[in-house]
C-alpha cells in the first residue's frame, strides 16, 4: 500500500510537470509564429487582445511551477525512502553548472541558429538556482524556509534599486534583479532575460516544502494541506492586489468591462517576476499538486509521459520549432517570416506538436528509466 502511494506522489509531481511543459510549448509557438503582436512585461491591455492576454497569462505558471518543484525534488533525493539521509551538494553542483552549459550552448542555438546575442533565460536561472541551493541546502531547513520567504515577499522593495551602466554595482544586480546586457558590442552580446534573486527564494520554498512528501504523511493529510496553501496563498493575493497594498508595480485599475478589469487585476511583472506573479502561480500549484494526486486516467498518464522527462522535451521542442519555422519560411514564404493571424492557430499548432513529440519523449522516459549513464540522468 505505501509503495502505491509513493508512486502516486511522484506522479503528481510529474503530471504537473508536464502540464506546464506543454503550456510552455504554447508559448514558445507564439513566439516563432506570432512576432507581429508583441507582449511586453507587464502587457500593455489596451493594445492587448484578450485571447493574446490569456494565451501569455497561461504561460506565466510554467517557470515559477518548474522551479519550486526543483526544490522539492531535491528535498526528495536529500531524503530517500527506506535509506539515510544524504548531501544534495554535489548533486546540485553538478546539474546547476550542467544547466548553464546547456544554455548557452545547444539552447541559446535553438532560437535563431546563431550566437549573436547570448540570452540567459530560464535554464540558466535553474541552474544558478541549483548552485545557490548546494550551498544553502547544509542549513538547518528552517532557515532555508525564512530565507525563501524573506526573498520571495521581499524582493519588491528592491525594485527602485537601479544602476546603470558604468557604474559598479550594474553587473551583479542586472544578474540578481534587474533585466539588461552585461555584454553589447563586443564579440558577443550577453543579456540576462531572468534576473535570478526572485528565483532562488521559490527553489528555497520548494525545498522547504519537500517533506509534505515525505513517506510517513499520508495522501489524504497532504492533499487538504496543498488545498489550504493553495488557497490562502490566492486568498493573499486577493488582499493585496485588490487594494493595491504591494507585491506590484503595476497597479490595476476597474477598466469600461469586466472582461478588462480581469486582465488588469492579473497583469502581472515576470521579469524579475512580482510577489503577485508569484502568489498566484504557486497558489494554483499547490491546488494542482493536490488535484492530480487523486487522478488516474488517460489523459494524466499523457501529461505524466512529458513531465518524466522535461530536459529532453525541452530541448526537442525547441529544435522543432526552429526546424518547422525554417522549412515554411523557405518553402511556402519564400523567404519572408510566416506569421499566423489568429491566436487560436497558435494553440491548434500546438496540439500537432504536442502529439508528434509524444512518442519520442515516451521513447526517450523509458530509456531514461532503465539506464544506467550518468548523462543520460541528467537529461
Amino acid at each position: 500500500m505505501e509503495n502505491k502511494k509513493r508512486t502516486s506522489r511522484i506522479a503528481s509531481i510529474d503530471i504537473l510537470r508536464g502540464l506546464v511543459m506543454l503550456i510552455m510549448l504554447v508559448d514558445h509557438v507564439r513566439e516563432h509564429f506570432f512576432t507581429h503582436h508583441q507582449v511586453v512585461d507587464p502587457m500593455v491591455i489596451e493594445e492587448t487582445s484578450s485571447g493574446l492576454f490569456f494565451t501569455r497569462f497561461l504561460a506565466h505558471l510554467c517557470a515559477p511551477i518548474f522551479v519550486f518543484l526543483t526544490g522539492l525534488s531535491v528535498w526528495l533525493y536529500s531524503n530517500p525512502k527506506d535509506k539515510p539521509p544524504r548531501s544534495a551538494t554535489s548533486f546540485l553542483l553538478k546539474r546547476g553548472f550542467f544547466l548553464i552549459l546547456l544554455e548557452v550552448t545547444l539552447i541559446n542555438f535553438s532560437w535563431s541558429a546563431s550566437y549573436s546575442t547570448l540570452y540567459l533565460q530560464v535554464i540558466w536561472a535553474i541552474g544558478i538556482c541549483m548552485i545557490c541551493l548546494a550551498f544553502l541546502s547544509k542549513l538547518p531547513r528552517i532557515w532555508i524556509g525564512v530565507l525563501g520567504f524573506i526573498i520571495v515577499f521581499g524582493h519588491n522593495l528592491l525594485t527602485p534599486i537601479t544602476f546603470n551602466n558604468t557604474e559598479l554595482g550594474y553587473n551583479l544586480w542586472t544578474i540578481l534583479h534587474d533585466r539588461g546586457y552585461l555584454a553589447i558590442n563586443g564579440f558577443i552580446d550577453i543579456r540576462i532575460s531572468y534576473p535570478v534573486l526572485p528565483w532562488i527564494g521559490v527553489i528555497l520554498l520548494g525545498y522547504f516544502t519537500g517533506p509534505l512528501y515525505h513517506h510517513h504523511i499520508i495522501a489524504a493529510k497532504r492533499q487538504k494541506i496543498l488545498v489550504f496553501l493553495g488557497l490562502s496563498t490566492l486568498t493573499l493575493l486577493l488582499i493585496l492586489r485588490g487594494w493595491n497594498i504591494y507585491g506590484e508595480t503595476l497597479p490595476w485599475e476597474a477598466q469600461n468591462s469586466i472582461l478588462k478589469s480581469v486582465m488588469s487585476f492579473l497583469n502581472y511583472t515576470k521579469y524579475p517576476p512580482s510577489l503577485n506573479f508569484l502568489l498566484f502561480t504557486l497558489g494554483i500549484a499547490f491546488l494542482l499538486l493536490s488535484y492530480f494526486e487523486r487522478i488516474n486516467g488517460r489523459l494524466s498518464q499523457i501529461l505524466k509521459v512529458y513531465g518524466s522527462a522535461p530536459m529532453f522535451f525541452y530541448i526537442i521542442h525547441l529544435y522543432t520549432l526552429l526546424v518547422f519555422h525554417a522549412i515554411l519560411i523557405f518553402t511556402i514564404n519564400k523567404g519572408k517570416v510566416i506569421q499566423v493571424s489568429y491566436v487560436y492557430q497558435l494553440w491548434l499548432i500546438s496540439i500537432v506538436l504536442s502529439v508528434l513529440l509524444y512518442f519520442p519523449t515516451k521513447r526517450f522516459s523509458n530509456f531514461k528509466r532503465l539506464s544506467k549513464s550518468k548523462l543520460i540522468k541528467y537529461i
